[in-house]
């Protein structure tokens, strides 16, 4: 498919905007409320409530919808090989976007031992992505 990668990492593009967006507008808000408490201690836990955020906004969104927001913007899905779709294959598969060297290094595994439209967690949790309508498994 024409440009399919191009796509993908596009709405990942977007999903990581809204996510950078929510988590400043939150953290703003935890540091305003600790700093008026005079304890900072929290914001040495930031980066394990970021992957946190993270990893529910995308086992949510895919679980619940088979997409994300930027996946949605791009006319992009995430289908199950067998069944549903579900929270459990959703989060699977969301494991390594929690830091960008998991991401890269899934996606280089995927191009060397699996279907070059997939990742190798989407072979783990039994997921595909499709453009547009395109029900079918590339």
């Amino acid at each position: 498919m024409e440009n399919f990668w191009g796509r993908r990492f596009a709405a990942l593009m977007v999903d990581i905007i809204i996510l950078t967006l929510f988590m400043y507008i939150v953290s703003s808000i935890i540091f305003l409320l600790f700093a008026k408490l005079g304890s900072f201690s929290v914001l040495n836990y930031w980066i394990l409530i970021g992957a946190i955020i993270i990893i529910v906004y995308f086992t949510y969104m895919e679980g619940k919808t088979s997409s994300t927001l930027g996946k949605r913007l791009l006319k992009l899905r995430v289908m199950a090989v067998q069944g549903d779709m579900n929270y459990k294959k959703a989060f699977i598969r969301s494991l390594s976007k929690i830091l960008y060297l998991p991401l890269i290094v899934d996606v280089l595994l995927g191009f060397l031992f699996g279907d070059s439209n997939d990742r190798i967690l989407d072979k783990a949790s039994g997921t595909y992505v499709v453009s547009g309508n395109d029900l079918k498994k590339h």
